[in-house]
């Protein structure tokens, strides 16, 4: 898309995420103001990619046609869409790439819309390495006509699954992450055990990735994150929490049984909690690990 008919982009939220997501979509040769609320991460980026720099949210949005938000919670979110909105004008777009909670983004996709602004929820998956390659997961719903004006700048970051009316994206999002979680949980709860039994852990894991038991816990975070002893995939332990906790509740809202969804959302608010802060999604290993030991 050339500069001259490219939308102006603002990118609020420049952590882990977001900080390689803003670059991409500058290196793309897209307009981009970038802000957050840490003048170090703004810089880190302005030092890599040509991006202009919003002082406030009121500037970001008064120069952009589209704003992407990847902020840690749906509270956040919804403070900053109504700081945007302000300045916003009639006919913007705000794409949530963030985790945020499905019935959350319905009531904010209310509140923007008597304000003739558009709301999109995009959550991403694939973890830091697939959003500095633009090789993301991205899960999106609302208005057709709204995704087919955005497709273009999303494709930059990744590969789009439309899923249907708005926060049906954040439902599948926290969904999905607790698959991963539970898969990541039990393939550690397998190799404490296997040990225990005097089974070495890497043979664990060789026999794991080619049998049934495998999963992208198995075949991309055990040897390189597990038993390197790193636990430094990228993806906090507590925001891992946080989505597990999104997923369970939509399912109570709904009044639909999951027993399992509820005992993952409890070992992993218990491991966020017990672990250092700021810990690693892999380091429920070492919560397991505790548990085992007393």
């Amino acid at each position: 898309m050339p500069a001259a008919e490219a939308p102006r982009i603002g990118f609020v939220g420049l952590g882990n995420m977001g900080q390689p997501m803003a670059a991409l979509l500058a290196r793309a040769g897209l307009p981009v103001t970038v802000y957050d609320v840490d003048p170090a991460k703004i810089r880190a980026v302005a030092q890599a990619v040509p991006v202009d720099i919003a002082a406030d949210l009121h500037r970001l949005g008064s120069v952009s046609d589209i704003v992407i938000t990847m902020l840690p919670n749906g509270d956040i979110v919804a403070q900053t869409a109504r700081a945007l909105a302000e300045a916003l004008a009639e006919g913007s777009v705000l794409i949530d790439m963030s985790s945020s909670a499905p019935l959350g983004t319905i009531a904010l996709g209310k509140t923007l819309a008597a304000r003739g602004i558009g709301l999109l929820d995009a959550p991403v998956s694939g973890g830091v390495r697939r959003a500095v390659t633009g090789e993301l997961a991205i899960m999106i719903a609302g208005d057709e006509t709204a995704i087919a004006r955005v497709r273009p700048i999303l494709e930059v970051l990744g590969r789009l699954f439309p899923v249907g009316r708005l926060g049906s994206a954040h439902a599948l999002k926290a969904l999905n992450n607790f698959v991963s979680a539970a898969g990541l949980a039990a393939a550690c709860e397998a190799l404490l055990v296997a040990e225990r039994f005097g089974i070495e852990p890497d043979l664990v894991v060789e026999v794991l990735n080619n049998s049934t038991g495998r999963n992208n816990s198995t075949e991309t975070k055990l040897r390189p994150f597990v038993l390197s002893g790193r636990f430094d995939a990228g993806f906090a332990a507590a925001l891992m929490a946080k989505d597990i906790g999104i997923a369970a509740k939509l399912a109570r809202d709904l009044d639909v049984p999951a027993p399992m969804l509820e005992a993952s959302a409890g070992l992993w608010a218990e491991a966020a909690a017990a672990l250092p802060a700021g810990s690693d999604h892999t380091a429920i290993y070492r919560h397991l690990s505790s548990l085992a030991a007393d």
